[in-house]
């Protein structure tokens, strides 16, 4: 299996210090050695993949592998005990990776319904003994969690041992240079991350802004905050994942830095910002809202159906917070402050409410009344920003945006085979049979996307809102070549006011938060 496939930059054949061979516990071998059949001593120099453990040491891991096979290891390796027991981490198929700063097992996660696991809903099946690529990638980029702090702080390396790691920290340094652009692929950030695109993205935000350092926010403390946080994302779904939480979070920045935001917010309101955007849809299950309704799902009846979802979220973050003691440093009328305001933005973006929402905006848009010295004016406007930071994807650049549409359908066909296979009544847009990727989107696009993103060029009637705009129009007419029928009915639809007006809430707005 390899593992660094989607790394095409990343070079593999440079030689692993001795320092590091030298450790207690080492194990090294190359493509030459007797662990790939080719038992030549001689070779030793050349050796291209090591693990190292140092009693001394025990929250590091220093790894370079070129890949992982599944021959086995023959009897007469001797290994000390340390190496047996990082080596056996390793392979083992449930493993985690834990340390004071690091992973935890994962405790959260809806229980099934119906004999539904909706933790692995979206999951592909796998060959007996086999390890998902993914997880192995997370459990390599453990040390890059302990450095990604001094690099982000720019503090010098104390030794040389980051060499092992250099080159995706490197590129993805590089990326982190451009975070505000809108083109910014979050697909490659996430590859050149290892599948740790949410906490490096995040935390590098919070630094830029000065947040860190302003709040009195403990790095430790902050560090397993955002690994929680990304750990209790469902990354085995196909859109509602830790990729889609980092890509709103990068959207959310590109927001904050337009002109009327960043004159006028407080760095309060940016920490609320960007904590919304890397929680809202914290713990999600990979199904909507009338779906938990009707299949009676705890969540449901916890939330007597209303904004099911935003309130687990929601609820999910808190907990997070408290049980990582982030804002213990605070006030605890400030704590319990953040936690309700953070409540507000997520609640914010179930989409069921999306007509709520536009309206009030549109009226203060109307009235020209907005006043951004307002607290509560500031809080609407991050509510709609994180709005529409949650459904810019049609927005992106075509190669972005229709990675996005694919992936969000994906989730919906998942759903829509689930309620057939149980014989329950099929989720409007989740119908494979009857509906297309293409269709989806144009609807998506034209009663939900355009109202949304044409009221907010009216606020902030910036170069970014109008590129927004145009990459818009240009992935709709993109859709819509694909799907001439669907771009018939969609013209038909916008001719008759009364059906453009019922249309949203009969199919797109009845998805609850499906989409957001």
């Amino acid at each position: 299996m390899e593992l660094c496939y989607q790394l095409p930059v990343l070079p593999l054949d440079r030689p692993v210090p001795k320092h590091v061979l030298s450790r207690r516990g080492a194990i090294s071998f190359s493509s030459s050695s007797s662990l790939f059949g080719a038992p030549d001593p001689r070779q030793l120099s050349q050796r291209r993949g090591a693990i190292s453990y140092d009693s001394s040491d025990q929250t590091a891991l220093y790894i370079r592998m070129l890949a992982v096979t599944n021959k086995t290891i023959k009897p007469s390796f001797v290994f000390t005990p340390g190496a047996c027991v990082i080596f056996k981490q390793l392979f083992s198929r449930d493993v985690r990776v834990r340390s004071q700063v690091g992973f935890e097992p994962e405790r959260r996660g809806s229980h099934p319904y119906l004999g539904v696991d909706f933790r692995t809903l979206h999951s592909r099946a796998e060959s007996a003994g086999s390890i998902p690529a993914r997880r192995v990638r997370r459990l390599f980029s453990f040390q890059r969690h302990l450095l990604s702090s001094r690099l982000l702080r720019g503090a010098p390396h104390l030794n040389p041992l980051h060499i092992l790691d250099e080159d995706y920290c490197g590129q993805a340094k590089c990326m982190l240079e451009k975070v505000g652009s809108w083109n910014f692929d979050i697909f490659l950030f996430d590859r050149l991350t290892n599948g740790n695109s949410l906490v490096f993205l995040t935390f590098n935000l919070l630094n830029q802004y000065g947040l860190i350092e302003l709040f009195q926010l403990d790095m430790v403390k902050l560090r397993r905050f955002l690994v929680l946080v990304q750990e209790d994302y469902h990354n085995q779904n196909p859109y509602h994942n830790a990729v889609h939480a980092a890509d709103v979070t990068q959207a959310m920045h590109c927001y904050l830095r337009e002109p009327k935001l960043a004159q006028s917010l407080t760095s309060f309101d940016i920490l609320l910002g960007l904590l919304a955007a890397a929680t809202h849809d914290l713990d999600h299950p990979g199904v909507n809202q009338p779906f938990l309704i009707k299949t009676n799902h705890y969540l449901a009846a916890l939330y007597r159906n209303t904004s099911v979802l935003e309130n687990h979220h929601w609820r999910s973050a808190v907990g997070l917070l408290r049980e990582t003691e982030l804002f213990s440093n605070l006030p605890a009328e400030d704590s319990l402050s953040i936690e309700r305001q953070l409540g507000s933005l997520i609640l914010a973006t179930d989409i069921s409410r999306q007509n709520e929402y536009l309206s009030r905006f549109r009226t203060h848009l109307d009235e020209n009344d907005l006043c951004l010295g307002n607290a509560s004016h500031r809080h609407f406007v991050l509510q709609m920003a994180l709005k529409c930071a949650d459904i810019c994807n049609p927005c992106r650049p075509w190669e972005l945006s229709k990675q996005w549409s694919e992936k969000v359908t994906e989730e919906f066909f998942h759903q829509g085979d689930i309620e057939k296979k149980h014989k329950l009544e099929i989720s409007p847009l989740c119908d494979s049979e009857a509906n297309t990727i293409a269709s989806v989107q144009i609807g998506f696009m034209t009663y939900v996307v355009e109202p949304l993103f044409a009221e907010w060029a009216r606020f902030s009637d910036t170069r970014l809102s109008q590129t927004m705009l145009g990459h818009l129009g240009l992935n709709k007419a993109s859709w819509s070549a694909m799907e001439p029928e669907a771009s018939g009915s969609s013209e038909e639809g916008e001719s008759e006011p009364g059906r453009a007006t019922e249309e949203p809430s009969s199919r797109v707005l009845s998805q609850g938060s499906q989409e957001s």
